[in-house]
C-alpha cells in the first residue's frame, strides 16, 4: 500500500472515529435551551423587553440561585402535572426571586449607562417547540440623552450545569432599526451600533456552529459521501438535502409548518439509517461495482443498462428522491433549533437565510474534506474503499437505528 493510500485511510478511519466516538446517547441539538426577546422602544427615555423563559429550566435555576425552595417544589409539582396556570401562579407567589434571576443576568444599558428594570404585569405562559415557555414583559428606565443601546444576556449559563449553549434570539425595533440578533456565551451583547456585516456574522456563525454540534446531522452527510460514487452524485445529492430543507426551513419561519419534535427527531435518526443502509443494499447487490468511477453508460447497481439525465441510473434517482423527502424532515429539525414556528418569525427571515448558509457552509467543507480522501482511496484500492465505505454506512446505519430506538420511545 502505498504512502498516499495509507494517509487517505488513515484521514479517513480517523473522522469516522471521531463522529462515533460521540456515543450513541448524542441528540441533534443536545441539552440545550433558547431564550426569547422581543426589544421595542416603549415611552421617552424606556425601553420594553418581552422575554420568553423556558419553564422548568427558569423555575429550577431561579430557585437554586435565589435559594428558593418553596418556588422549585410549586413550580416542578405543576411542570410535572401539565398544568398552564399552576405554572403561571407558581412564578407569581414566587416573582421577586424569578425576575431577580431574570435581571441579574439579562440587561439593558443606554450609551454605556444601565437601564433600570420594571416588572409588567403578571407572568404569562406559552408553549415553543411543544414545551412551556413562561413570558416577563420588563420596563427598563433609560439615562436622558441616551442614544445607542446594548442588550446583554447571561442567561442559564453553562456554570450552572443544567444546560450547555444557551442561545438568546434578540428581535428589535429600537433606535430607527428593525431585525434581529443571536446571543451566546462567546458573544453576549448586541448593539444597534453594529454593523451589517457584524449582525450577518452572528447568525452564520450559529449556523454552522448548528450543523458542527448536531452529530446525526454530519452522520446524515457521511452516509451521503460514503454512498456517493461520483463528484457528480454527492454535488446532486447535497443540492437535494439543501434544497429540501430550506423549503421546510422557510415554511416554518413563516408559521405555515408546525411539526413538533417528538416526531421530527426520530425520523431524523431514520433518515440516517436509511441512507446509510441504501449503501449497504447497493453493495450486496452490485459487489465491486459498487465502487466504479466510469462515468461512461453500462448496468447500474440496480441492474439496469443506461443512465439519464445528470448520468444517474434508476437507482440514483430513486436515492435523490429519498435525499430530498428526508431533507425536508431535517429542515424542520434546523428550524426547531431557533423555535421558528410562529409568524413573528417575518421579522427574523433575513437573519434564518444566514443562518441557513452557516449550515450550507459547513456542510460543503465536509465534502470538501472527506469526499476527495475516498475518491483517492476508491481508484487506488478499489476492495480496500469498499470495505472503508462499508464499514463507515454499517456504522452509521447503526447509530441512526439506536438513536430512532431511543428517541421514539424516550430512553
Amino acid at each position: 500500500m502505498s504512502r498516499h493510500l495509507r494517509r487517505a485511510l488513515v484521514g479517513v478511519t480517523a473522522a469516522v472515529i471521531a463522529l462515533l466516538s460521540v456515543g450513541p446517547s448524542a441528540q441533534a441539538h443536545g441539552f440545550t435551551s433558547t431564550v426569547y426577546a422581543d426589544v421595542t422602544s416603549g415611552e421617552e427615555g424606556h425601553i420594553r423587553t418581552k422575554l420568553g423563559l423556558e419553564y422548568d429550566l427558569f423555575v429550577v435555576s431561579a430557585a437554586d440561585s435565589e435559594d428558593n425552595d418553596p418556588l422549585f417544589r410549586t413550580g416542578n409539582a405543576a411542570f410535572e402535572n401539565g398544568d398552564t396556570a399552576a405554572q403561571a401562579a407558581a412564578l407569581n407567589a414566587h416573582a421577586a426571586s424569578a425576575v431577580a434571576y431574570v435581571t441579574r443576568r439579562f440587561s439593558v444599558t443606554s450609551d454605556g449607562a444601565a437601564c433600570a428594570p420594571a416588572r409588567v404585569g403578571d407572568f404569562t405562559m406559552g408553549r415553543r417547540e411543544g414545551v412551556p415557555y413562561a413570558g416577563l414583559l420588563l420596563d427598563w428606565s433609560c439615562p436622558e440623552g441616551g442614544g445607542n443601546h446594548e442588550v446583554r444576556s447571561g442567561l442559564f449559563p453553562d456554570a450552572e450545569t443544567y444546560v450547555t449553549g444557551t442561545k438568546t434570539i434578540v428581535t428589535y425595533e429600537l433606535d430607527g432599526r428593525s431585525g434581529s440578533a443571536a446571543l451566546d456565551a462567546a458573544h453576549p451583547s448586541y448593539s444597534t451600533a453594529q454593523s451589517w456585516y457584524e449582525r450577518f456574522w452572528e447568525f452564520f456563525r450559529l449556523g454552522a456552529e448548528h450543523l458542527l454540534g448536531g452529530i446525526d446531522h454530519i452522520l446524515f452527510l457521511l452516509a451521503l459521501i460514503a454512498g456517493s460514487r461520483r463528484l457528480r452524485e454527492i454535488v446532486l445529492a447535497a443540492t437535494s438535502f439543501t434544497l429540501a430543507h430550506s423549503v421546510t426551513f422557510m415554511l416554518a419561519a413563516l408559521g405555515l409548518v408546525a411539526v413538533p419534535s417528538s416526531v421530527v427527531e426520530p425520523v431524523i435518526a431514520l433518515s440516517i439509517a436509511v441512507v446509510a443502509g441504501w449503501y449497504l443494499w447497493q453493495i450486496r447487490r452490485g459487489g465491486d461495482h459498487a465502487t466504479g468511477l466510469d462515468l461512461g453508460p453500462g448496468p447500474g447497481l440496480d441492474g439496469t443498462a443506461g443512465r439519464g439525465h445528470f448520468g444517474l441510473d434508476r437507482a440514483g434517482w430513486t436515492r435523490l428522491v429519498v435525499v430530498f423527502c428526508f431533507g425536508l424532515v431535517h429542515g424542520l429539525g434546523f428550524a426547531g433549533a431557533l423555535g421558528i414556528d410562529e409568524a413573528f418569525s417575518w421579522t427574523l427571515l433575513w437573519s434564518l437565510l444566514v443562518f441557513n448558509i452557516g449550515i450550507e457552509a459547513v456542510q460543503l467543507a465536509i465534502i470538501a474534506l472527506v469526499f476527495p480522501l475516498l475518491t483517492v482511496l476508491r481508484r487506488r484500492a478499489p476492495t480496500a474503499g469498499l470495505w472503508v465505505t462499508g464499514a463507515i454506512s454499517a456504522g452509521v446505519c447503526a447509530m441512526g437505528l439506536v438513536w430512532f430506538t431511543q428517541r421514539l420511545f424516550g430512553v
